[in-house]
């Protein structure tokens, strides 16, 4: 299986986050990938396919945002990684915002993912990692993997949060659709839910999201992911909601993962794109799944009988001792 990974991904490092009430050290660190190298052994350099992708999910001004977050709080004078204290209660409607707080607030939805000046940069490089692993699969690949670093599920087409910038799983989808597949599935297998790339193919017929992922009526991001949650418009019917309870263990995932699948296949996909989450492991330090490392080779083995070609986004997994053999394990079950 081809890997495919920059290592201008590691140069976005945030200093602390806001978690649970109290400012803590980022868990989405650059040694997350250096555990996954390692244990993978090699990664191809990926091509440069420039700006077009990312713009063909990602809202322009939102990019623009992205590219001088970080030079704009600078410039106000304020110290350390740009982060957001103001948000709207109920929806966003158009301003013209150009104070760099309230542009904080206008684009991203928690505390919990600072912008650097290499933010930019890191995220970039994931999205071309994401298109190289799909361009790999469209040129006959069985599967590709991707080490997306940072991850990019909860980002929106114009909105981070949950460490995401830019949406790399979306950003595939979309480049197998514009390649020509007709029909492109996500399945969604972090401990989170998605809620970028539920949002970005909510109204969509072409592209079928699934997720299976920690009941947001416990867990982040709380405000999406339930079960009632189905796509609307011509969407309706290709989103799948599969929350699951604090406490999963392999028996009820791969059940839930099964039944997926099954939507998936119903569905007429012609080409499957993983967003692959290790924070679902039994050691992950903000999750409460119970997987362990062999589990996911067997979950693995279930979507790869799926016979579909195959492109595998990296997203999250915070237990960073374990997380090279739980990439390791699935990579190798597939």
């Amino acid at each position: 299986m081809r890997k495919f990974f920059d290592s201008r991904q590691l140069h976005h490092a945030p200093e602390r986050e806001l978690h649970n009430g109290g400012f803590t050290d980022y868990a989405e660190k650059p040694s997350r990938a250096q555990s996954i190298l390692a244990a993978i052994a090699s990664a191809e350099a990926p091509a440069d396919r420039g700006e077009d992708p990312i713009l063909a999910v990602h809202d322009a001004g939102y990019v623009a945002f992205l590219k001088t977050a970080a030079a704009r709080w600078a410039e106000a004078g304020r110290p350390g990684d740009v982060v957001g204290y103001v948000w709207p209660v109920v929806g966003r409607r158009p301003l013209r915002l150009e104070r760099i707080d309230a542009l904080i607030g206008q684009y991203g939805f928690d505390a919990a993912t600072p912008i650097t000046p290499q933010t930019w940069e890191s995220a970039y490089w994931s999205a071309q990692s994401a298109l190289a692993a799909t361009h790999a699969v469209l040129a006959g690949e069985r599967a590709a993997f991707a080490l997306c670093r940072p991850p990019g599920h909860h980002a929106g087409a114009d909105y981070f949060g949950g460490y995401c910038h830019l949406n790399s799983a979306a950003i595939a989808a979309q480049a197998a659709r514009d390649a020509g597949r007709r029909r492109v599935a996500i399945l969604d297998i972090d401990y989170h839910h998605g809620n970028g790339t539920q949002d970005i193919f909510w109204t969509r017929g072409d592209v079928f999201y699934a997720s299976l992922h920690a009941d947001p009526a416990t867990d982040y991001p709380f405000y999406w992911g339930h079960e009632d949650e189905r796509g609307e418009g011509e969407g309706l019917g290709a989103t799948l909601n599969l929350p699951l309870p604090q406490g999963t263990t392999l028996g009820a995932f791969r059940t839930a993962q099964a039944r997926a699948l099954r939507a998936i296949s119903d569905f007429g996909a012609e080409l499957l794109v993983v967003s692959f989450g290790a924070d679902t492991y039994a050691g992950d330090p903000i999750s409460a799944f119970r997987l362990e490392t062999p589990d996911y080779a067997i979950l693995a083995a279930d979507i790869a009988a799926a016979g579909l070609p195959t492109v595998i986004v990296m997203e999250g997994g915070y237990a960073v001792d374990a997380l090279g053999a739980n990439v390791a394990s699935l990579l190798g079950g597939f």
